[in-house]
């Protein structure tokens, strides 16, 4: 019979054991830290997205995070242009919605919901193949009106467009976020 410190130095030993084989044979990384891109990528030519939707200047915003968010990454050359790149990222930003969700008082909207989205390709130049494409790339948020001032029947409308403006901030920020990560990290 076994005494007790030989059955647990034995236990301790296949948990070691079992943990080892487990870290060694996943594919598991850090979220943010992973890469899926051939070795051979070191420049991604990003040129201004093309914008279909009513929102000026939009298109530039977004391709601005776009090229933040990989060169925050700190492996890649980001280049304004195709030009030279090992790889380039093309999009078409497709549609801005802003929907109105609840409603107050009036029957005037209180809360609302803004979608963005896009078509996203990142093509290899050296092979001329796709490396990563997502037609249908979808980021929303949802935002109140604003504690607006109402007069009568007319709400102030200084309310609402500043906080259409601040989630068009945050919808353009996860969109970076979204678009770098599903590259880098082959979702």
């Amino acid at each position: 019979m076994l005494s007790w410190s030989r059955r647990l130095r034995g236990v301790a030993v296949l948990g070691i054991a079992v943990c080892a084989m487990a870290s060694a044979s996943c594919g598991y990384a850090l979220a943010g830290q992973g890469n899926f891109l051939p070795d051979y990528i070191r420049v991604i030519g990003i040129p201004t997205l093309t914008n279909q939707t009513a929102y000026f200047d939009i298109a530039q915003i977004v391709t601005d995070k776009i090229r933040t968010e990989f060169i925050g990454r700190g492996k890649y050359k980001v280049a304004p242009e195709s030009a030279g790149a090992d790889a380039v990222l093309n999009g078409t930003i497709t549609g801005i919605s802003v929907i109105p969700t609840a409603f107050g008082a009036g029957q005037q909207a209180s809360r609302y919901v803004i979608t963005m989205t896009a078509n996203i390709e990142l093509r290899d130049v050296q092979k001329n193949v796709v490396l990563w494409s997502n037609p249908y790339v979808t980021v929303r948020d949802e935002y109140d009106a604003g504690s607006s001032t109402v007069t009568g029947s007319f709400v102030d409308p200084s309310a609402f467009f500043n906080q259409e403006s601040n989630a068009v901030v945050r919808i353009t920020d996860e969109f970076s976020r979204t678009v770098v990560s599903s590259i880098l990290e082959a979702f």
